[in-house]
């Protein structure tokens, strides 16, 4: 299978099966039944903040879902790149603008693109088209940008670090290993078995390192309130990836669960907007 193209040697990881039910674990919308309200809090922060800062539409490819917002703090700004979530089938970059005050009010410029979406794509075809936005951005600001994700996105940011196309990385409640997801309603729509499953996990992929022209910052964020599945595989890949030289940080939010732990993001004061505004930064 070729679907990563820069795929490793496979990782040992805990071979003990989960006693807990992989549907209720990771089905985060039945898990959090106010999940709806939260939505429509990042889809009105959305249209205020491009009524405020209008965005530049950029096209990273062909597809018409190829595209991204760049909201510009200045010409020469760091650029972040926000990966948005959705379980690779839900959701697109319009309901994301809310994230860019915050990062703009600190000279941080934010793109946030796109991506097609399953069942209509395999997910190793939506791994190369945010390959393609990645390569995009460092194209634009001559640099390779620091990449922050949540859920699906948290992934993608952990495959894009694995690549040496980020400076670093901020993946918030992701998912880096995929199996677990098989047996899932998830799974439907993204049509996973083993082989492509174990192919598409960051927990397999290289890790980077001191020899390789990328970066080798990696922060695992998740909420406290998270189920324990996604707790452990935050913490998981932090251990992982930090016993191989990689500079790791895990954290459980306290309070916040698998949509309210976007919340720091729209405070330019919180402790993780000024996490990524370093980052971009010092890359």
């Amino acid at each position: 299978m070729t679907l990563n193209e820069n795929a490793g040697q496979g990782q040992t990881l805990d071979p003990r099966p989960s006693p807990l039910d992989p549907e209720a674990e990771y089905n985060n919308r039945a898990r959090v039944p106010d999940h709806q309200a939260v939505m429509l809090r990042w889809r009105d922060s959305a249209a205020a903040a491009r009524a405020a800062h209008p965005p530049l539409e950029i096209a990273y490819g062909p597809g018409e879902r190829e595209v991204m917002d760049l909201f510009s703090a200045a010409d020469d700004a760091p650029v972040a790149v926000f990966l948005h979530g959705g379980y690779w089938q839900a959701l697109d970059r319009s309901w994301f603008s809310g994230l860019a005050p915050a990062l703009l009010a600190h000279g941080v410029s934010l793109a946030i693109p796109s991506y097609d979406l399953a069942p209509a794509v395999r997910l190793g075809h939506i791994l190369r088209q945010v390959r393609a936005a990645a390569d995009a951005v460092r194209g634009l600001a001559g640099v390779r940008p620091v990449v922050f994700g949540h859920s699906a996105g948290g992934h993608m940011a952990a495959c894009l670090l694995s690549e040496a196309r980020a400076s670093a990385a901020v993946s918030i409640s992701g998912v880096f290993d995929l199996a677990p997801l098989i047996p899932t309603s998830i799974n439907v729509a993204l049509r996973l078995d083993a082989a492509e499953a174990s192919a598409l996990s960051p927990v397999h992929w290289p890790v980077p390192n001191g020899s390789t022209p990328g970066g080798t910052v990696l922060d695992c964020l998740v909420g406290a309130d998270e189920s324990s599945e996604f707790l452990r595989q935050s913490r998981m890949m932090a251990d992982l990836w930090g016993g191989q030289g990689v500079e790791t940080r895990y954290e459980a939010l306290p309070g916040l669960n698998h949509f309210s732990v976007l919340d720091p993001l729209f405070d330019p004061g919180s402790a993780l907007v000024k996490r990524i505004v370093g980052l971009a930064k010092a890359g």
